[in-house]
């Protein structure tokens, strides 16, 4: 990346910083004057409609992507969630704790009282130094895959496809522990780390996949906000499809910010499929007829979760070129890190 560019970036991070704390101040101002309910959600509508516009601050891909997903897909479903005193956010939190809550995918030791019982069924946190050593390995794998497309003209598209899979499963792991880190530096001791991903190449079935493992913080968003307000008017199987289709939705998003192109409806028609087999899947498991073994429960949940993803998740992302993008943005990534350790190395007199 040229200076230039990394000076701009760096601007329009500051501006997306101090717009990101001045509404969210704003936020927690509201929620400690105005009750939930619809006055609420009127005072916090300006909040709202801002945060989608402050990802276009960059023009780097991944910093574009990645506010997109913390401010308009997190922060936006836990301000909603804040206008009807559900969700994470509360004005109980100090400013620190709130902002740090509202932006991040972190949650607090001692965060909202009603959901005790739901903490509880989650998996427990853990501090951030308990996962420095798994990120450092993960970082050490994707620096290792990275230089290998270089090649990719020569490599089989199917491969490369599972190559771009663990690329992001690895990508989203060091991007989620960055904020973590971030989190860990702004509230020190003050906070436990919602896991973000539980292995999820050892899923036994979809609903284990989806539920428990694979980005675990959109689940939590997803189940106050859809799938327990529709469970309770229109029973559970309505509550998983509608949730998979928010989450198709989001993705339609999340690709818009990602490629600039109009959305395709193709992230959504693969989380519907994904819905219904999960609902497929719970009833077949109920009946006593899908039982396999672990191993073979494993191998078809991966297998539906990769052919799906090859035919529907990744085509929007190839015919923009937004592929090409990102391992541009990697490259320049990688040559800066290798520069500066060239520097810091003759600087100690090492190299």
């Amino acid at each position: 990346m040229k200076e230039m560019d990394q000076h701009s970036e760096l601007q329009a991070l500051a501006k997306v910083t101090v717009w990101v704390a001045v509404s969210m101040t704003y936020a927690r101002f509201v929620a400690s004057r105005v009750r939930p309910g619809g006055l609420r959600f009127l005072s916090l509508f300006p909040v709202l409609c801002l945060l989608p516009f402050l990802p276009f601050h960059f023009s780097s891909l991944h910093l574009r992507g990645i506010s997109a997903f913390f401010l308009v897909w997190l922060a936006i479903f836990k301000l909603l969630l804040l206008s009807a005193a559900a969700g994470p956010l509360s004005a109980d939190l100090s400013l620190p704790a709130f902002l740090v809550s509202a932006v991040l995918p972190v949650k607090l030791i001692n965060s909202h009282h009603h959901h005790h019982h739901q903490q509880q069924q989650r998996p427990k946190g853990r501090p951030f130094t308990s996962l420095l050593l798994p990120s450092a390995v993960k970082v050490a794998i994707l620096a290792s895959i990275i230089p290998l497309y270089r090649f990719k003209d020569l490599i089989h598209p199917y491969l490369l496809l599972s190559l771009y899979s663990i690329h992001m499963y690895l990508a989203l792991e060091v991007v989620l522990a960055g904020a973590a880190a971030a989190a860990s530096i702004l509230l020190p001791g003050g906070l436990q780390l919602e896991p973000q991903f539980d292995e999820p190449y050892r899923a036994s079935s979809l609903q284990d996949f989806w539920g428990r493992r694979w980005n675990i913080m959109v689940s939590a968003i997803l189940r106050p906000s859809v799938y327990l307000p529709v469970r309770a008017r229109c029973g559970r199987a309505a509550a998983v499809l509608a949730a998979f289709l928010v989450s198709g939705l989001m993705h339609e998003v999340m690709f818009w910010y990602l490629t600039l192109a109009p959305p395709t409806g193709e992230a959504t028609a693969f989380f519907l499929i994904h819905g219904a087999c999960v609902v497929a899947e719970e009833a077949a498991r109920k009946s006593g007829c899908w039982q396999p073994p672990a191993a073979v429960a494993t191998l078809l949940t991966l297998g539906l979760v990769a052919t799906t993803g090859f035919w529907l998740f990744f085509p929007p992302i190839l015919r923009s070129r937004a592929d090409e993008v990102v391992l541009a943005e990697c490259a320049a990534a990688m040559g800066f890190l290798e520069a500066a350790c060239r520097k810091f190395l003759a600087w100690i007199g090492l190299f």
